[in-house]
Formats: structure tokens, C-alpha cells, sequence
């Protein structure tokens, strides 16, 4: 490859499908930090080039299109995946051909491979303060409600630990639901909730029939301020899917929302808003895309190359200032350095920041242990 050669990448993100929502805020997390990378100069003068495919939210087709880049495209660093399952499809591709993938989102951790970069919240780092939270809050009664795959039966169960530790712990109840779940399927979960009325509703649904489930609660006519949802999925995305009324008063924690006031992610966000419009909708999935393809192109600047072998020793170990806060990648586990925080939905169809933790807390995907770290400053008081 010539030294002024654009540099190109795969991108893999569902267009389409019944992840699309997120899907396409990842897209434009990737497009955005791809159009200010190459704004200011590219790589050492090359333009990036994204080379990029629809997955169609189908895991088979995750694994498909990743070795087409790979094989046909001549790629080396792959970003892109949303769900656990299209994740695991994807990795015995990248591992069998020696490449990298960038992994955006949240995910129920024990994992680890030299050939994934993992730049959403492991359990420590959103699981264990919203138990924390919800049980200090609510109680620690609690109702499991999820998506039939991977990612939710695996979260449900690390849920389930971290609440039984609370004193008057129960758990009453456990379902997964097909992910294109109509209001329908829930209608008889929500009949069960009525009955044994626990302190909160634990979501691992995912996609669009989050917007489902989130409507049957409030056909249901139960009340968020003694009842509420408590999510690690649902985002502003969602939120727009189901209407803020439906969504206002329950709980979700990540290391970004929209709401984070800083002048950087307010840059960021006009900068976003700027190349699509004002109806997208940047959540956490969104900021772990964006920022991921900056710590890439800094570390290929300093590798020359993005040969796997080459790029890792300076990737790894290295920081990035995100709209979150200062992000850093762990040499030891391949994971990043974040910022939890818990919102409760607004009127206004984004997040307020309730709690956050004063410093970015280090990844642990094995949950060696379950320290709460640095979870000290709490930002607002529940409504009564």
C-alpha cells in the first residue's frame, strides 16, 4: 500500500432490523469521528475510508459480512457489532484471520479476546451501580423481564447476584421474550407484575420491542415513582421510540447520556447534529462508536500501520478524551476505563443524571469484585 493510500476500515452496524435504532446512532458515532479525523489532516495525510455493510441485525450475516471485509476488502480493523450474539458471531472470524474488531456496547462481560477491543460498560461498571441504586432506593425485590439471547440471560443472572446480596431480597420473577415482542406478549407478564408487585422491573429487552414493553407497564397503569423499570439498554434512542411520556420517571445506567454537561460533549453533539439533523438520537452505543475510531487513528499514528501486531502496543494503555470524560483502554483486559452514571428519563425525552461516579472506573469483565469504586457523588434526590 502506497504511504498516501487512504486507510480503510470496515464498519458493521445494522441498518435495518429490529436493532436499527441503535444500529444507525452507532453508524453515525463512526461517520462523525471518521469526518473529523479526516477535517483535521487524516492519517498522517491519508484519508480514512469506511468500507461498510448492513448486518440486517442477523448474527449469521454479522459473521458473514466480517469475513468479506477481511477477505474480499483486505481489511484489518473491523468496528462494529450491537448485540452479544452478532459480538460472538463475529469473533471466530477476526480470531481465524488475525484481525481486530472494535466492540461499542454494553455486554455481560466474562470475555475476553486479544482480537476484540471492548469500549462498552462491563458489569462493573453499570450492573453493580444500578443494584446499588435501585436496592438503596426501591428495595431489593425485583422482576426480570429480557430478550431471548444471550446478553439478557447472562445480565439477568449477574442482576440476580448483585440483589440477593440486600437485605429482604426476592426475586419474582424471570421471562425473555422474542426480540420482535409485540405489546401483546407483555400484556400477561404485566397481569404477573400486577400480582406480586415488586420493588422495581429489571429490562434487558432490547430493540424495537423495547418501546413495547415500556407501553404495556404504562397501559398497565402502574407508577414509576414506586415501581420503576431500571435498564442498562433502554437510551434516548428508545426513548424516542416509545414517546417520553411513556418512558418519564425510570432508570437507566451507562457512562454517557446526552445530558452530560460538559463543553466538550456539547461540541460533540452540535458537531453530530450538524451532519444529521436534529432527529438523532446519541446514546451510550453512539458515544462508545464515536469514540473508539479516534483511539484507533491516534494509535495508528503513532504505528504507521494498521497490522494487528503493530497497532495493539500502542492502542493499548492509551487515553482519549470522550464525551463522557477521559476514556483509557486496559492494556490487561482489552477493556475501557469508564464513567458510570445513572439517569432517570425526563419530560424532555433525555436523562437526568441522578448519580455518577467522580472518577472512571477500571474494567473488571470477570467481576473478581463487586467494589462499588469510586461511587460517591450523588447529583439529585428521587421525586417522592
Amino acid at each position: 500500500m502506497a504511504q498516501n493510500d487512504p486507510v480503510r476500515i470496515g464498519i458493521l452496524y445494522s441498518e435495518t432490523g429490529v436493532t436499527s435504532t441503535i444500529g444507525q446512532s452507532q453508524l453515525q458515532g463512526a461517520l462523525l469521528a471518521i469526518d473529523e479525523i479526516n477535517a483535521e489532516g487524516g492519517l498522517d495525510g491519508r484519508e480514512l475510508v469506511a468500507v461498510r455493510y448492513d448486518p440486517a441485525s442477523t448474527p449469521a450475516l454479522y459473521a458473514e459480512l466480517a469475513e468479506r471485509l477481511i477477505v474480499r476488502d483486505h481489511i484489518n480493523v473491523i468496528f462494529g457489532c450491537y448485540m452479544s450474539s452478532s459480538r460472538k458471531a463475529v469473533i471466530p472470524v477476526v480470531e481465524k484471520w488475525n484481525k481486530l474488531l472494535f466492540y461499542p456496547t454494553l455486554y455481560e462481560g466474562f470475555e475476553f479476546s486479544g482480537n476484540v477491543i471492548y469500549t462498552g460498560a462491563a458489569p462493573n461498571q453499570n450492573s453493580v451501580q444500578l443494584a446499588d441504586f435501585m436496592t438503596s432506593n426501591f428495595g431489593a425485590r425485583v422482576y426480570l423481564i429480557g430478550s431471548d439471547y444471550i446478553y439478557p440471560y447472562e445480565s439477568n443472572r449477574i442482576m440476580g447476584e448483585l440483589v440477593m446480596q440486600q437485605p429482604g431480597s426476592e426475586m419474582l420473577g424471570e421471562h425473555y421474550l422474542p426480540l420482535d415482542a409485540t405489546e401483546s406478549h407483555y400484556r400477561a407478564i404485566m397481569a404477573d407484575i400486577r400480582s406480586k408487585q415488586p420493588d422495581f422491573i429489571f429490562s434487558t429487552v432490547v430493540g424495537d420491542s423495547t418501546a413495547s414493553l415500556y407501553r404495556a407497564y404504562a397501559d398497565a397503569g402502574f407508577n414509576p415513582k414506586t415501581m420503576p423499570i431500571a435498564s442498562l439498554t433502554t437510551s434516548e434512542a428508545e426513548i424516542a421510540q416509545m414517546g417520553h411520556d411513556v418512558a418519564k420517571g425510570h432508570f437507566t445506567a451507562a457512562p454517557y447520556f446526552q445530558s452530560i454537561e460538559s463543553p466538550l460533549n456539547a461540541r460533540c453533539l452540535a458537531r453530530l447534529r450538524q451532519r444529521f439533523g436534529d432527529d438523532c438520537h446519541p446514546n451510550l452505543c453512539w458515544e462508545a462508536a464515536y469514540f473508539q475510531v479516534h483511539l484507533f487513528a491516534n494509535a495508528f499514528r503513532q504505528a504507521g500501520t494498521d497490522s494487528i501486531s503493530e497497532l495493539l502496543p500502542y492502542l493499548l494503555g492509551s487515553e482519549f478524551d470522550a464525551p463522557q470524560g477521559r476514556v483509557r483502554l486496559d492494556p490487561g483486559n482489552h477493556h475501557t476505563w469508564l464513567y458510570p452514571r445513572v439517569g432517570r428519563a425526563n419530560a424532555q425525552g433525555g436523562f437526568t443524571i441522578v448519580r455518577q461516579a467522580t472518577r472512571a472506573v477500571s474494567p473488571d469483565p470477570y467481576l473478581v469484585t463487586h467494589s462499588l469504586g469510586d461511587w460517591t457523588a450523588k447529583l439529585d434526590t428521587l421525586e417522592t
